[in-house]
């Protein structure tokens, strides 16, 4: 899709530094980030989507995924795969595009960032503990998988400096997310055996199993208030199916064919599914008011890729469809304000499997 190229209307998001290498440069932080730095390409919205305004493409290129925003409204962290690349790493960007810097180290595969600490620190999983080179990607002759990795989750300065573990569990442990108030993380975990949710202080003290039903239980994410949590399930129901899940984990795959949203109390209590629909629905997000999800779905293709983003009530009610590319949108976040969208798009790609980074106004009643 071609758009007009126009200037950041924010040139300069970012905090002032407190030393030089606080936000380093482009040459000194990285071999490469988006092909486009303090230019954004405003696109038209697809018919139908009506609440999507001034829609913005940041990335040009490669695999990007799960932008989220900063507390201030004013950065995101995403990770990207380059042209070429063979590994996700972490990166920071303001929300018009600019200021792009890696904050991982290269080693590994990361995943699944978060700012925290008022902006002052970052987490992310990593895979890097359990070997410094790109983990393989995994066998698809039986079907579509997903690897579990051995990821950690990690701790680290907004520019990457500084970083340490926050979990050493070396099975998979990633899809963290941030407290309203700051104060933990809710993840998700091979440790016990299962993929499972807990929650953790920001430190990675006092961890607290929240889930224990057999299946997929991933992608967790807070409400505004703080009191509820909401998240996809996988569980089996059958003994085939069940057979087939533990086959499958004991390789450390998982087979995301099927997956609904769920919502449960942040103490892991009153768990109940919102919404089932075919094939798999993922990455809930709260929308601003608590009283709604959106959330990505290919229900109506779900053998394809052409997953749209969907809002519907806490109680499975009044879904509604948000995006009508015929590509693959998923991964959204509302801005602290709720008056943006953030998400990850293959609208307008040049190459096969291309994924970017767009954000857009936010309309709720247009």
């Amino acid at each position: 899709m071609q758009g007009r190229r126009v200037r950041a209307a924010r040139p300069d998001p970012l905090p002032k530094p407190a030393t030089p290498s606080r936000f380093p440069t482009l040459m000194s932080a990285m071999p490469w980030l988006v092909l486009t730095l303090l230019q954004q390409v405003v696109v038209p919205p697809e018919s139908g989507e009506v609440h999507l305004r001034n829609i913005r493409q940041l990335t040009f290129g490669g695999q990007n995924a799960e932008a989220y925003f900063s507390a201030s409204g004013q950065l995101l962290i995403f990770q990207a795969t380059p042209p070429g690349g063979q590994c996700d790493q972490m990166y920071v960007m303001g929300v018009d595009g600019s200021h792009g810097h890696r904050v991982s180290d290269g080693r590994g595969r990361t995943t699944c960032g978060w700012f925290y600490d008022h902006d002052r620190r970052i987490f992310y999983a990593s895979t890097e503990a359990a070997d410094s080179a790109c983990p393989p990607r995994p066998d698809y002759s039986q079907g579509y998988v997903w690897a579990l990795y051995d990821y950690d989750i990690y701790t680290a300065n907004p520019d990457g400096s500084d970083r340490r573990p926050l979990t050493t569990n070396h099975r998979y442990t990633a899809e963290g997310t941030l407290s309203p108030d700051g104060q933990r993380i809710v993840f998700t975990s091979l440790k016990d055996g299962d993929l499972d949710i807990y929650t953790m202080n920001v430190d990675g003290s006092d961890v607290r199993r929240l889930t224990r039903t057999l299946g997929y239980d991933g992608g967790p994410v807070w409400s505004p208030d703080g009191k509820l949590i909401a998240y996809r399930a996988f569980h089996p129901e059958s003994a085939a199916d069940s057979a087939e899940y533990l086959t499958l984990l004991a390789r450390k795959l998982v087979r995301p064919i099927r997956m609904d949203i769920w919502v449960m109390n942040a103490d892991g209590s009153n768990q109940r599914m919102v919404l089932h629909l075919p094939g798999p629905s993922f990455a809930p997000y709260f929308h601003p008011d608590g009283k709604r999800i959106i959330f990505a779905s290919n229900f109506k293709h779900p053998e394809g890729l052409n997953f749209d983003l969907y809002l519907v009530n806490l109680d499975g009610t009044g879904l509604e469809q948000i995006t009508t590319s015929p590509e693959f949108d998923a991964f959204p976040m509302f801005s602290p304000d709720g008056k943006e969208l953030v998400w990850i798009s293959g609208r307008g790609r040049k190459v096969p499997h291309e994924s970017n980074v767009f954000i857009a106004d936010w309309v709720e009643h247009p």
